[in-house]
């Protein structure tokens, strides 16, 4: 598959899904992956999955004095709207979506600094495990009870979270050149760069690999491109 090689918007925009009602922390808590309870008024990270386990976003998940806030990508919004309307249901709170508000990040280059997937890395339709260990542990409880997706993540951490591919950070001098070492080993069924920006020494990624691309003998192989898998 050929990747898209212009990179994303420098700028990061944000949208939130706010929720009100005696009801809205009961709801809450059975949609997202991280416990509700944890936010000590910093926020937390969450994810939205959907019913098959995959991450449909991130979320920095805030207490409001009448309910709490979800603060997603711009282009995932709507999205996350309708999978949390889908299972809207008998549940008195109200779901309000707020187009523009600030969040964690306020360019793409912080997102790369921080190892962070957003909009990109989402698309591919992955289970968190494929985000890192770092990642699961700060989005996701295991011991909150059920919550949609549960089951996929559950089983994936009880066997390893071994998952065939991985967000890695590349380092490279040229995108052609960071896509080629990307995309040189598994089955080529998704472009491998997901968010990329040009910098000084060349091109610094994120990048979904398989994970045959992270053998230490491989990666031996090339001295002009750097593959750092996300912890």
């Amino acid at each position: 598959m050929e990747p898209n090689l212009s990179p994303r918007p420098t700028i990061l925009e944000w949208s939130a899904i706010e929720l009100r009602g005696v009801d809205a922390g009961d709801f809450l808590q059975s949609q997202v992956s991280q416990d509700v309870a944890r936010d000590s008024g910093d926020g937390v990270w969450t994810l939205l999955l959907q019913p098959d386990g995959t991450v449909l976003t991130s979320s920095r998940l805030q207490r409001l004095d009448d309910g709490y806030r979800l603060v997603v990508p711009r282009g995932l919004a709507v999205a996350s709207y309708e999978r949390l309307r889908r299972f809207h249901r008998r549940t008195n709170c109200s779901l309000d979506l707020v187009r523009e508000v600030d969040g964690p990040f306020t360019t793409r280059s912080e997102q790369i600094d921080a190892r962070w997937p957003l909009e990109g890395e989402y698309a591919l339709a992955l289970p968190p495990q494929s985000y890192g260990a770092r990642f699961v542990e700060a989005t996701v409880s295991f011991d909150k009870g059920c919550f949609t997706g549960q089951e996929l993540v559950a089983r994936l951490d009880a066997r390893g979270a071994h998952v065939p591919w991985r967000l890695a950070y590349v380092q490279g001098p040229t995108i052609e050149r960071v896509v080629a070492v990307a995309a040189s080993r598994g089955p080529a069924t998704r472009p491998p760069v997901t968010t990329w920006e040009t910098v000084d020494e060349g091109v610094r990624a994120l990048a979904i690999v398989h994970r045959t691309v992270l053998e230490p003998d491989h990666l031996a192989s090339f001295n002009d491109v750097h593959v750092t898998p996300v912890p």
